[in-house]
């Protein structure tokens, strides 16, 4: 498994990385149960196959993601580099250190890898959590920086506190490219690499559905759908005439290639300038193995800007805000 430089804080992390929300998860959390046992197949099997990166959330089933993972890990911690996020509200000086220690107890380990925050700061000044996130590193609490979801204007007054940031962890896909606009470049421009997460866009880019109304209303909450659906909170108009044009002509490009959708649309991901990492989940080792392949697809130049020009008219529809379940005005990445 190929590992890339996460920006330039000296760790390196698999180009395939595991996303960890469904653990720990019950019958009631969003994505459904996933029994422990299962978490740990995974686990192991992503360790044997050079998988390093595990990414989760103090928010992913209000921590029961982290203890999940931590047990699943097991002596084999040192094999992995783990990550987690802090959620912006919780990013005064005090908050970063008590929610920090709360997620290394739950992960049962005595440092994190990669400390993100979760979303651009509201409540919390950028010198208050930045300072306190500094402070951390330098007690060997966490070894690097990360931020998810952060703008380009948010990635400057980052660095402008004199931290170091290793990673940007952004919603990246073939019909989610918001970031191109502005936040790739400044990524690309800061040395800062890209963690591109939701891939696959919820399953939609695997191939299984052949319309959107195949699709679970659970997974048409976003921009790119209809506001009017339920479980919608954006209210705008989507852009699902585009979608559907993108999902036909993405299918007619992989049964030309040979490859399964899926691989496809992971490996275009893979491909692109800035990225470090592809975050995927996995329910089963199966799941975990398709990832890991289409990760490591490598795509001809001319087949890659197919998939852009074909995908281009729902990333103009879209615009450039990186909150694609919010509407402009309640949106979390400005």
């Amino acid at each position: 498994m190929e590992q890339r430089p996460c920006g330039k804080s000296g760790i390196d992390i698999s180009v395939y990385g595991i996303g960890a929300w469904s653990f720990g998860g019950g019958a009631d959390d969003y994505w459904g149960n996933q029994e422990q046992t299962e978490v740990e197949r995974i686990v192991h099997a992503a360790l044997d196959m050079g998988v390093s990166y595990f990414d989760t959330a103090e928010l992913y089933n209000d921590g029961r993601s982290e203890e999940s993972l931590g047990k699943a890990l097991g002596a084999r911690r040192d094999e992995a580099v783990l990550g987690t996020k802090v959620l912006p509200q919780n990013c005064s000086r005090e908050g970063v250190r008590e929610h920090c220690e709360a997620s290394l107890r739950r992960l049962g380990t005595d440092r994190i890898d990669i400390y993100m925050v979760h979303w651009p700061l509201q409540e919390h000044s950028a010198e208050e959590a930045f300072g306190a996130l500094m402070t951390l590193a330098q007690e060997g609490k966490i070894r690097a920086i990360g931020v998810s979801n952060f703008t380009g204007p948010c990635i400057r007054e980052a660095l402008a506190t004199g931290a170091t940031v290793a990673v940007n962890q952004l919603h990246y896909s073939l019909l989610s490219r918001a970031i191109e606009h502005e936040a790739l470049p400044a990524c690309i421009e800061h040395g800062v690499g890209v963690v591109g997460y939701m891939p696959l866009l919820q399953g939609i880019l695997t191939g299984k559905y052949r319309t959107l109304e195949e699709v679970p209303w659970y997974r048409l909450r976003t921009r790119h759908f209809r506001g009017d659906r339920r479980g919608a909170r954006h209210g705008g108009p989507g852009a699902e005439e585009e979608i559907q044009a993108a999902l036909d002509g993405m299918r007619r490009i992989a049964e030309e290639l040979g490859e399964p959708m899926s691989d496809v649309a992971l490996a275009w991901v893979a491909a692109q300038p800035g990225v470090t990492c592809v975050l995927a989940g996995a329910r089963d080792v199966a799941q975990l193995e398709a990832n890991a392949r289409g990760c490591s697809l490598k795509l001809s130049p001319e087949v890659l800007e197919r998939l852009s020009v074909l995908t281009d008219p729902a990333k103009a529809k879209l615009g450039p805000d990186l909150d694609y379940w919010e509407s402009p005005e309640n949106s979390r990445a400005t």
